[in-house]
């Protein structure tokens, strides 16, 4: 085919898979003029930004969203990255199919952009530094779910172990046991000292990487159950925070915005979008639940939550904590933006 060289007229839809790609090459009326497939590769990709350069990408968020699109804008080409959850049209189409779905992108993207709720994809240094913080997670899951294994299997046999942290329990699991349960248990404790061990390695360089390549978690850090972890993440997710023109836009992103279904005089109170990433609002509920327990110092964001509390139903409970989480976010990104020193109870 030959070469199209004008960088407005075409745009591309591309379904991603794990191995192959589809593609719909629309031209400037609307027209399909190519479609098929490729590698999932770039050099397969390189050869379609040869045929139709400058042209408009347009593809759904997914595990190789950010280095395609990445690697496309860096061949000149513009690239969208829709919100896979926003775009009905596609996934809930009752022929449903990845030629399809390259085609419907294409047509909505040449249609109207903002239809595609534009996902904004991190910068590839950022995703590199985010993967330690991701291990460090995976391995404390892993290190949960081995604990528990360790104390059911006690259990089963009548010997109750004690309720130390994780970080001790590979310490004190072994104690006041008869002789042949030891034995039973040792690679499992073993396990659990050579999770504690990488763990703490892990926590260690995050805790430099923070304060060395991103000095602005310190502001975050300030306030209390907010550490390097937490904080650090906040900071690759957002990495600008001159993106929110409005310091609450940032409940939104994180999914701590209740959702609404408003019709009429009907307008319910629903639960939170739970939109975003799940992990960075995990680390924001963990650092409210810190807030509000017995060990938070006084500050107002923990009167707050008390004063909702006040009821003591395990329901309110929960609303609180996620209404904490809820202004905890929009107080990061204010000391973040401002540049501020905290202030437990501010003017």
């Amino acid at each position: 085919m030959k070469e199209q060289n004008n960088r407005s007229e075409f745009t591309i839809g591309l379904d991603l898979g794990e191995r192959r790609q589809r593609f719909c090459a629309l031209n400037g009326k609307g027209e399909v003029v190519e479609e098929g497939t490729l590698g999932n590769d770039r050099a397969s990709l390189a050869r379609l930004t040869a045929r139709y350069r400058g042209a408009l990408a347009v593809m759904e968020a997914g595990a190789h969203s950010p280095w395609v699109s990445r690697y496309l804008e860096g061949l000149g080409w513009q690239v969208i990255v829709s919100n896979p959850r926003k775009v009905r049209a596609i996934y809930q189409h009752e022929r449903k199919s990845d030629r399809r779905d390259a085609l419907m992108l294409a047509r909505i993207g040449r249609m109207d952009r903002a239809l595609l709720y534009p996902v904004r994809h991190g910068s590839g240094e950022a995703q590199q530094d985010l993967l330690r913080i991701k291990l460090r997670d995976s391995l404390v899951r892993a290190r949960v779910a081995l604990i528990n294994s360790v104390r059911f299997s006690l259990k089963s046999l009548g010997y109750a172990v004690g309720n130390p942290s994780s970080e001790r329990f590979h310490k004190v699991a072994m104690e006041r046991l008869p002789e042949v349960v030891p034995e039973m248990i040792a690679p499992s404790v073993q396990a659990l000292a050579e999770l504690s061990a990488r763990i703490a390695v892990l926590e260690r360089e995050i805790s430099v990487l923070a304060r060395t390549k991103y000095p602005q978690t310190l502001w975050l850090q300030q306030v209390p159950g907010v550490g390097a972890v937490t904080a650090l993440y906040f900071v690759l997710k957002i990495e600008d925070p001159k993106r929110f023109k409005n310091v609450r836009d940032v409940e939104a992103y994180t999914g701590l915005c209740p959702r609404r279904d408003q019709s009429g005089q009907s307008d319910p109170q629903l639960r939170i979008s739970k939109r975003g990433d799940a992990y960075l609002r995990r680390l924001l509920v963990s650092a409210a639940q810190y807030i509000l327990g017995p060990f938070g110092p006084q500050s107002a964001l923990r009167e707050y939550g008390l004063m909702l509390a006040a009821d003591g139903t395990t329901r309110a409970k929960k609303r609180t904590v996620v209404a904490v989480a809820r202004k905890l976010c929009v107080l990061l990104l204010s000391l973040w933006k401002n540049q501020a020193p905290y202030q437990p109870y501010p003017a």
